[in-house]
């Protein structure tokens, strides 16, 4: 039996039917991979770091420019993305993107001064960029409205995945100090989903973006069951297609609706990096230390925040296209809140005791569970829906460059502020963030749930508020 054939209906709980083969989703899976090496990379320097530090005498301020070295090249490669894939397709950004963090993996390991183990980190951004811009946007656009949700949100399944086993592969080289392993281990993974980018078709949208309808048919029809539904598809995107206006650029200065949409995209990409996560991520031993915790307990207690974020990311994708985006978001961004009042609190407590110690765990357990059941995944989904056809990759260039740029700021001050400010304080400011993101949410963010992404369109190009382009 064919791929094709051993595929059934996919079907959201509201009962949409979607012809969705199984051809889709293992295209999908493998596009997702773009998001384990994105975790690996982000992970993989936290456990690195102090022993990159002692090797080569590296004080905070350098630690902070070799952890934010990785974020301002991600920024940069998010804007040659849009182009790259526009001009060359979401396919062979994917494949550019796997040789850079192979290229990228190899320097980092090798490298004999802190000035080449940069550029190595710097390779490694210019892939993120690129793949974090495509990855998403790809999945968004091979996949069905009923499923889209779960799609895009498996991507950050794997990011999280590579986080964790990042953290892992820490824990276990970290005795014996073994840093240059932890970070040419990556190459591994690279390898592989270089292969796997070699085998991915075309999306279809981009296909007609190019005028080549016959190909995008093509595809169509071994990505849907039904070739009903997949020449209807190619009908709806052909439709969007004629409609007047620009790309890209122009359209964005054309178009005050299109501009709506940028900016929605920004602001949510803003939202994901004030939550504070990426810097518990990156810094997380630090900061258990900070907390009194000793060396080695730091180590296993940040592959714990691994584990926790994986677990609920899958938690995520289980009730996306069930729940919404929107309530998923809210409960997200409250939790957070919580969570980070109360790793403050216990901060200005001094944290010295054995049970404020186990308080603070419980506490960024917390964070990142409700980071991954709602800000994490929801964002790159959301961004990925709410940008028109003929200016998607302009929109999604413009929110995933944000993304990186704020990562890029937070990561490159924290330490420093942290000093400054003091634990308390910090864990308290990202805790009024993400107070304020629920308010935000509740005015601005549309449930996109089993919408099309044409109806989406629509409703955008129409004047319909923001909040009102979904259901």
């Amino acid at each position: 039996m064919s791929l094709d054939q051993s595929a059934g209906l996919v079907r959201s709980d509201d009962g949409v039917g979607a012809a969705s083969s199984a051809r889709a989703i293992v295209v999908g899976i493998l596009a997702a991979l773009a998001g384990l090496m994105f975790g690996l990379d982000t992970g993989v320097i936290a456990g690195a770091l102090g022993f990159i530090g002692d090797e080569f005498h590296a004080g905070a301020r350098m630690q902070e420019w070799i952890v934010s070295s990785m974020m301002a090249a991600a920024a940069l490669g998010s804007m040659a993305a849009g182009r790259i894939s526009f001009h060359f397709g979401r396919r062979r950004a994917l494949l550019g993107a796997s040789l850079l963090f192979l290229a990228g993996s190899v320097a980092c390991a090798l490298a004999p001064s802190i000035s080449v183990l940069i550029a190595g980190r710097v390779l490694l951004g210019l892939a993120v960029g690129i793949a974090a811009f495509a990855a998403p946007l790809y999945i968004s656009e091979i996949t069905v409205e009923a499923v889209r949700g779960a799609m895009v949100s498996f991507y950050q399944l794997m990011v999280t995945l590579g986080i964790f086993l990042a953290y892992v592969t820490d824990s276990l080289l970290s005795y014996g100090a073994h840093w240059r392993w932890m970070l040419g281990l990556m190459a591994v993974p690279a390898a592989l989903f270089c292969l796997g980018c070699a085998v991915l078709p075309d999306s279809p949208r981009w296909l007609m973006m190019r005028g080549d309808s016959k190909r995008a048919r093509q595809v169509m029809l071994h990505l849907r069951r039904d070739p009903t539904e997949a020449d209807a598809e190619i009908r709806d995107i052909a439709q969007e297609l004629r409609k007047p206006g620009g790309n890209g650029g122009a359209l964005f200065w054309t178009n005050a609706n299109f501009r709506r949409s940028v900016m929605l995209g920004v602001a949510l990409q803003i939202m994901q990096q004030l939550t504070g996560i990426n810097v518990l991520m990156y810094y997380a031993p630090k900061i258990f230390q900070a907390a009194h915790f000793g060396v080695s307990a730091s180590t296993w207690a940040t592959a714990l925040l691994g584990l926790i974020n994986m677990a609920s990311t899958g938690f995520a994708i289980a009730f996306i296209d069930r729940w919404g985006r929107r309530p998923l978001l809210i409960l997200s961004c409250a939790i957070m809140t919580a969570a980070m009042l109360g790793a403050g609190g216990l901060m200005m407590l001094g944290g010295d005791s054995l049970a404020q110690q186990i308080g603070m765990v419980a506490a960024l357990l917390t964070f990142v569970a409700g980071f991954a059941i709602g800000a994490g995944p929801l964002v790159w989904t959301l961004c990925a829906e709410i940008q028109p056809l003929r200016g998607r990759d302009f929109g999604i260039a413009c929110s995933t460059f944000t993304n990186w740029a704020a990562n890029w700021l937070i990561s490159n001050v924290f330490l420093t502020m942290m000093a400054a400010l003091g634990e308390a304080v910090t864990f308290g400011l990202f805790a009024l963030m993400n107070g304020l993101f629920v308010v935000i949410t509740l005015l601005y963010v549309p449930e996109t749930r089993g919408v099309s992404l044409e109806e989406i369109e629509a409703r955008l190009m129409s004047g319909r508020r923001l909040r009102d382009l979904g259901r």
